[in-house]
């Protein structure tokens, strides 16, 4: 089962701990009516691990994503095992506006972010 998103803005930023891709769908008016956040951590007692949060609710770790493919602007992201959180989607399919700005997002903060996972796909 697939989980699709749709979103209009993409950021990207990096913190002490963590590197992070931020998706949002905008009002008109500027305010995030929707938003998809990925995470990755790197822990001293723990390996790297990506994390998802979708509208102030969290899941993931160390296997949560098996891959992701970059194409265009779509970015799928195959799953470990089945997101009971997402009603047991195996992946999840975000596009993207193809704006300069998220390209630009894209760009620096796919690799860094995925790493290893991020896997066949055109970027």
């Amino acid at each position: 089962m697939t989980a699709s998103r749709q979103y209009d803005t993409v950021a990207f930023d990096v913190r002490d701990n963590a590197t992070m891709l931020f998706f949002a769908k905008t009002s008109e008016e500027g305010e995030i009516k929707d938003y998809l956040l990925l995470m990755r951590t790197v822990e001293d007692d723990f390996d790297q691990s990506i994390y998802i949060e979708i509208n102030e609710q969290q899941f993931g770790g160390h296997d949560l994503i098996r891959e992701a493919a970059l194409t265009g602007n779509v970015l799928t992201l195959r799953l470990h095992e089945p997101a009971e959180s997402l009603g047991g989607a195996t992946e999840i399919v975000l596009t993207y506006a193809e704006t300069m700005d998220n390209q630009e997002s894209m760009e620096a903060g796919a690799f860094r972010v995925f790493g290893d996972t991020l896997v066949g796909g055109n970027a």
